[in-house]
């Protein structure tokens, strides 16, 4: 397709989201706007087509940006973070495992999400499930294009949904990851071992393949969030009894790390030459930054989208610096605060090759990805149009 009407129809796609949905859906707080989403996710998981028609939408709207980062080879370098298509939680494994045989949607989005957005990285899921934290946990800073929250891991547990997923594996999307998250309140190395271990192994024994695995250290969205965990011994066994893993099972899957913003310098690169002594393929900077909640200053709550946006970026820059003094085989991804053209071209100077979103879809939409695609797309053509009048 002509990349002008490509660029022209993602301009009034998104025109009508900020003008006309945008405003229905911000008449809702952010609870309840999240609450509905999932609903209409799950809805539209089991309607016959919307998949394909969602498949189509994506190939009408998105460009080639074909990228090979962290091991893995994607087809678009913004990928859908973490933290939105990772379930329903129970409280045990056995109502986790019970709603599965009956064939309940316990991962809204699943289907529909990867087929309209492309490559996403599904989770974070923990050895066992987890309710979340109750009432309100969801909130938008509407000012500066940011989101928070305090889910606090809500996952039907690694079991479950791999066997979910297995279950499903010929719809799976061809590029997806599948996110670890280190248990809160497991607080002996060996048995976080042992978690991780174990719901790496259910997805492998389930038939599921994704493109990458991440291990997810920071989950600022809990009371009990395992920071120990990005230090370095802690880091080395957990990271390396994954890489060991998938080394004997003969598969091409690399690791990734997810790490939260404002750790020290030194911490830093201490975490990227570990990362490199170990094998890991890529780190993803960062998580969301912890900060009091809009209703209780006394309950922590993990920020996203454009508050996060300075302190990932700096993080950013101190680990692409490390890797480049070190020449690291590290991959550094960008994940925090990219809502537009503008904001990806910032991790782009850096040298960051790819990113992941999440706040984006709540202020640009559904197309979000696309619509920043063509925004950085258009300013670089506009920069090339520059330089060569100046030249002539």
């Amino acid at each position: 397709m002509n990349s002008l009407f490509k660029s022209a129809l993602l301009r009034a796609i998104g025109a009508g989201y900020q003008s006309l949905i945008r405003p229905l859906v911000f008449r809702l707080s952010a609870q309840n706007a999240h609450d509905k989403a999932i609903a209409l996710l799950r809805a539209l998981d089991g309607l016959p087509f919307a998949a394909a028609m969602a498949a189509a939408l994506h190939r009408l709207t998105f460009s080639d940006t074909s990228t090979a980062v962290g091991g893995a080879r994607l087809s678009q370098r913004l990928i859908l973070a973490a933290g939105l298509i990772k379930g329903d939680g129970f409280a045990d494994e056995e109502q986790a495992l019970l709603a599965v045989r009956q064939g309940r949607n316990i991962m809204p989005g699943w289907r529909i999400l990867p087929a309209l957005a492309g490559p996403v990285e599904l989770g974070s899921f923990t050895r066992y499930p987890r309710l979340g934290n109750p009432g309100t946990v969801a909130w938008r800073n509407t000012a500066t294009q940011s989101t928070q929250n305090r889910v606090g891991l809500r996952n039907p547990g690694a079991r479950a949904a791999a066997r979910f997923l297995g279950e499903g594996r010929s719809q799976l999307p061809k590029e997806f990851g599948i996110n670890i998250a280190v248990s809160p309140g497991a607080e002996d190395i060996d048995e976080q071992t042992r978690h991780v271990t174990e719901s790496v192994a259910f997805f492998l024994d389930a038939g599921v393949q994704p493109s990458w695995f991440t291990l997810n250290l920071s989950c600022p969205n809990t009371e009990d969030d395992p920071q120990g965990h990005q230090l370095e011994a802690e880091t080395r066994q957990l990271c390396g009894v994954v890489v060991e893993r998938l080394r004997s099972e003969q598969r091409e899957i690399p690791l990734w790390v997810k790490i939260g913003p404002c750790l020290a310098n030194e911490q830093y690169r201490k975490l990227m030459r570990l990362f490199h002594e170990v094998g890991v393929k890529a780190v993803v900077a960062t998580n969301t930054l912890a900060q009091p909640s809009p209703d209780d200053r006394d309950m922590q709550a993990g920020v996203g989208g454009g508050d996060l946006f300075p302190a990932a970026l700096d993080a950013v820059r101190q680990l692409v610096a490390e890797v480049n003094r070190k020449s690291y085989a590290i991959d550094v991804i960008a994940c925090g605060g990219i809502v537009d053209g503008a904001s990806l071209r910032e991790y782009e100077t850096l040298g960051v090759k790819a990113g992941q979103y999440w706040s984006a879809l709540v202020y640009r939409g559904p197309f979000a990805a696309a619509i920043i695609e063509s925004e950085l797309a258009q300013h670089e053509h506009r920069l090339r149009a520059f330089h060569r009048k100046s030249l002539a």
